[in-house]
């Protein structure tokens, strides 16, 4: 399967790419599936009624991260790419008040969120901790269709038939660099001369046109960029019952005025990129436009550094953001076949350590690092937050996410500027510590892994 850098980098919604959105993706494609009507049972009359099941990790923190605020308006036809918070609150209130739904092309359809949402937390499904469940029965209480939905991170969803078979390869093939894995991509930029952003703009442009690309690219900077924005604008109290206070816009007046009197210590830079990161992460928190870099949890690390990158490194301009972008989407692609980038599979590992192994890449990649140093970036930041574990306080992308972004951040900031001192040889590879990842998620207590059950989550008075 390739992984494009609009699958790697998605505009969508807060707080969580796999307990939102991967959500709300799943019930629109269940109404897709209903208008096609290819696996309905047979003998079956028209679908009437619409049931949906969370399973493991999604029962766990769903409300926590909205998860069926998500249900409801995917089956309203909401999508998370083209979603209107005004209009989601109206059909929203429309539903708790008819609890009927009107989808184009299909009849009206039964569905109550108090009680056709179920919240499974006793049965984890085989395929995937985020798994989901979604049924339509007829008039007379048969069973019309049945799909099962998993959601395994970045707003990432397959269907159990998808997942069985899908293809682990990161390039995929029919591409001109058809990598797999780091060693391969090494080898391919060796042999072609190219550098990593080069061979995966080749490969995006087999799909793709260049003017499609590019202004894909700078509408992904640009929600990024406004995002940051927004959260550096905005105070007050995060919603969901933990009363955090927003602390990014706070601190960004502080930094601008130390600025101006020139009362700033060195190591300030590392506040700087703590407050890009955060703004985003705050804005995550509070249900606000975000790119999944990889996911929600981590959006903040990437967008932090390349702001960082713009506005404090000397010499930076907008003309290489693209290519700090493609190379941070081919270090993802590559984690994401060989491992995983979902909280609730491998723990926080595979959200803040993917997001900052992808942004010390990229900032390697633009600060001049050849390919070697620009793997060499991506393993540092992905080593040093091995074995971390996902444990949301109440099941909310707040705490300690919001703060975990910003110290992301900083160590790929470090990643990358300790890259660059070395020629690119070193001990550890990106393809070990990818496996070492994937197999320390394998081996770590479900407590640990987004379901709120250990760690923090219960360490901590949740007011």
């Amino acid at each position: 399967m390739f992984l494009s850098v609009f699958d790697i980098f998605k505009v969508g919604v807060g707080p969580s790419s796999s307990h939102t959105m991967g959500p709300m993706v799943a019930a629109g494609r269940f109404l897709d599936a209903l208008r096609d009507g290819a696996d309905r049972v047979p003998g079956s009359g028209a679908p009437a009624r619409i049931e949906a099941r969370l399973h493991g990790s999604l029962a766990f923190t769903g409300k926590g991260h909205a998860t069926d605020r998500a249900v409801h308006l995917g089956l309203l036809g909401f999508a998370p790419d083209r979603f209107d918070a005004d209009a989601a609150e109206a059909a929203l209130e429309r539903l708790e008040a008819e609890k009927r739904l009107r989808p184009a092309e299909l009849p009206e359809l039964g569905y109550d969120p108090a009680s056709d949402l179920i919240f499974d937390y006793d049965e984890i499904l085989p395929g995937h901790a985020n798994g989901m469940v979604i049924r339509a029965f007829d008039a007379d209480g048969n069973l019309h269709l049945a799909e099962t939905y998993y959601s395994v991170g970045g707003g990432f969803v397959l269907t159990e038939r998808e997942l069985a078979r899908q293809d682990t390869g990161a390039e995929g093939t029919n591409v001109p660099h058809p990598f797999r894995n780091a060693a391969e991509m090494l080898r391919m930029a060796r042999e072609s001369g190219h550098s990593i952003a080069e061979m995966k703009r080749r490969n995006e442009l087999t799909r793709m046109d260049a003017h499609t690309l590019d202004t894909g690219l700078a509408r992904l900077w640009q929600v990024m960029s406004d995002c940051i924005d927004r959260g550096l604008e905005e105070d007050g109290v995060l919603p969901g019952g933990l009363n955090l206070r927003r602390r990014a816009g706070a601190i960004h007046r502080q930094l601008m005025e130390e600025r101006g009197r020139n009362l700033s210590a060195p190591h300030t830079v590392n506040d700087w990129l703590s407050v890009y990161a955060m703004a985003v992460n705050e804005e995550n928190a509070a249900g606000g436009q975000v790119v999944t870099s990889p996911t929600n949890g981590a959006a903040g690390v990437l967008p932090g550094v390349l702001r960082y990158w713009l506005e404090h490194v000397p010499g930076a301009g907008p003309a290489r953001i693209g290519e700090f972008l493609l190379t941070a989407a081919a270090v993802g692609g590559i984690i994401k076949s060989n491992a995983s980038i979902s909280g609730a599979e491998v723990g926080c590992q595979g959200e803040v350590g993917s997001a900052a192994a992808m942004a010390a890449a990229g900032l390697c990649a633009v600060m001049g690092g050849t390919p070697e140093q620009v793997e060499n970036a991506a393993e540092i930041a992905l080593e040093h937050h091995l074995g971390m574990t996902c444990d949301p306080i109440k099941g909310l992308v707040q705490a300690p996410c919001i703060e975990r972004n910003g110290l992301g951040a900083i160590k790929a900031v470090s990643a990358a500027s300790l890259s660059l001192r070395g020629d690119g040889r070193h001990l550890v590879s990106l393809d070990a510590c990818v496996e070492t990842m994937r197999q320390t998620g394998r081996d770590m207590d479900a407590r640990y892994k987004e379901t709120s059950q250990g760690g923090l989550a219960v360490n901590v008075p949740e007011c």
